[in-house]
């Protein structure tokens, strides 16, 4: 199938400069194409899933794919969909950031073999060595304030206030198009829906430098903004960002953010983030339509993305968690299993190797008073490891303790508590 035709089908295309033009480009060339991640933080998180996708889905059409990591632009700061200014980090910080992003763009496309291998570069590389002075004579004269000013980037922060840094972020982007054209001879710059205002003015950029060039063969294309049925923010939680990094967000829970997807959700990103053919996504809609229940759908996009994001072993984990949790077969986890599925829950460190069970129902705060425990132990709430235990001068001895590390009590049907052993 056509490349352009298939990203129309999963709803993947926003706005392109010249589809028809983008269209015949694409099919009469190995095209090369960059999409840039700004590193404001240590790991990327699923947010920036999505244009990563879409470089790989260029590069499974065989064109060749340019991860572009901001280290010069993530140190000014992109006023594109934000009311605020960014907070600045200094040069360390988000170099440091620089080099961690890398490794998870690794992960998703393929740096390694072939033609079209993709190729990670860092903007820093050229955008350290230009001068105050180079940059406004050889640049900065080819953008008009009025041109500017009238970007959706820069108009919709002109009542709260811009500063002159962040208002300079386009053209340091147009100076990546511009580099990488030349250096690179990339001709296509995708990004989300909130860079079509950078997009177009780098080829603009492109326009007015391409010295002895009739007509300069470049193209934009952005992907949409990504929705919510439920009206909430894509890719937050109760415990906020859901990041690429097994430290931040465990694989269970990347795990349990897919296969929670609303049924009104999960067929669009099934198309948006999965390599699925249309039709086996058409017959997981069917699913969706008449046994919503059974989670089939779900299931199958938390399988694919935690074996991309993670791997195969880490998907086998998040699955034998939920599978425990919902069994209650909690001895069947290893320590590590625990401490992925029990991350958030409340937690005490016992200084006791053998504490008795009515007092650290208390010292741990799962009972209010000794009077409150002794309820719940004789009336049955009290599960230790999955297992009802009823016995009110019950101690906790080796065979309740997970790798000699960890107990887990549960109060009740959903109440988890993380008892930790020194």
């Amino acid at each position: 199938m056509e490349l352009l035709k298939d990203l129309h089908q999963r709803g993947l295309i926003n706005q392109v400069t010249d589809e028809e033009g983008l269209e015949k480009h694409l099919s009469e060339n190995q095209v090369t194409l960059y999409c840039g991640f700004d590193p404001t933080a240590d790991s990327l998180h699923i947010g920036h899933l999505l244009p990563l996708m879409m470089l790989k889905r260029f590069q499974k059409a065989g064109h060749r794919p340019i991860a572009l990591v901001g280290g010069g632009t993530g140190m000014i700061g992109d006023p594109s969909g934000r009311s605020t200014e960014r907070q600045l980090n200094s040069e360390e910080v988000v170099l440091g950031y620089s080099e961690a992003i890398k490794k998870q763009m690794a992960k998703v496309l393929n740096f390694d073999e072939g033609e079209n291998a993709a190729v990670a570069r860092n903007n820093h590389e050229w955008l350290s060595e230009i001068t105050v002075i180079d940059f406004l004579r050889d640049t900065g004269k080819h953008f008009g304030i009025n041109y500017m000013l009238a970007k959706d980037s820069v108009e919709s922060r002109i009542e709260n206030g811009i500063s002159f840094t962040e208002f300079t972020y386009m053209i340091l982007q147009s100076l990546d198009f511009q580099k990488l054209y030349e250096k690179e001879n990339c001709t296509l710059q995708i990004g989300g829906s909130d860079q079509w205002g950078n997009i177009t003015a780098g080829l603009e950029l492109l326009r007015r430098t391409a010295a002895g060039e009739k007509e300069v063969d470049a193209f934009g294309l952005t992907i949409p903004l990504i929705t919510k049925a439920d009206g909430t923010k894509f890719g937050k939680t109760a415990g906020g960002a859901v990041w690429l990094d097994p430290k931040k967000t465990t694989p269970y829970e990347f795990y349990q953010f897919w296969i929670n997807a609303d049924d009104r959700d999960v067929i669009r990103f099934l198309k948006y983030f999965t390599f699925l053919s249309m039709d086996e996504i058409a017959e997981l809609e069917k699913e969706v339509e008449t046994q919503p229940e059974k989670r089939v759908a779900q299931r199958r996009l938390a399988e694919e993305m935690t074996t991309l994001v993670h791997d195969e072993k880490a998907l086998d984990q998040a699955q034998r968690i939920t599978e425990a949790l919902f069994s209650g077969d909690i001895k069947s986890l290893s320590g590590d299993e625990i401490e992925q599925g029990f991350k958030d829950v409340p937690a005490f460190t016992s200084e006791e190797k053998e504490p008795q069970l009515l007092q650290l129902l208390v010292d741990s705060g799962i009972a209010s008073s000794k009077r409150q425990a002794r309820e719940d132990i004789s009336n049955g709430a009290i599960y230790i490891n999955g297992e009802r235990n009823q016995d009110m001068k019950h101690t906790l001895n080796e065979e309740d303790r997970i790798e000699d590390r960890f107990t887990i009590i549960r109060r009740g049907k959903k109440k988890y508590f993380l008892i930790r052993f020194q």
